[in-house]
């Protein structure tokens, strides 16, 4: 015999249910975002998958290899928001790329680390 549920077990796994909706709907949205408009680097990887940490250092290494083989940022903005969350005291430049440029970037880039590499090979997918 099959066990009937209770308010309380219902409520909370609708509060489940909500959470996992509200989690991959920003997902999605992110995205759908990246795939607009330009964005930084860290905001492509964070998009693909990548956790924050990696996504701060492969962002870091992607702007050398744009140096190296002269890609040039879409757009230049401004900006109090930071990598590792929450506002920043001080207004930092922001180099914002297309999907196409960042694409060029990750084919010629070249890590070493694992991790760097697995992230690479998410941002070019």
């Amino acid at each position: 015999m099959k066990k009937l549920l209770t308010r309380r077990d219902r409520r909370a796994s609708a509060r489940t249910r909500r959470s996992i909706l509200r989690t991959r709907a920003a997902g999605n949205r992110l995205a759908a975002s990246v795939r607009r408009q330009p964005r930084s680097l860290a905001t492509h990887l964070i998009a693909s998958g990548v956790d924050r940490t990696t996504a701060s250092g492969v962002a870091t290494a992607l702007r050398t290899v744009a140096k190296r083989i002269g890609i040039e940022p879409t757009e230049v903005a401004r900006t109090r928001r930071t990598l590792a969350g929450g506002r920043s005291h001080q207004t930092r430049t922001v180099h914002h790329f297309t999907r196409g440029q960042v694409v060029q970037l990750a084919a010629a880039y070249k890590p070493r680390k694992a991790e760097y590499r697995a992230a690479a090979a998410l941002l070019a997918a």
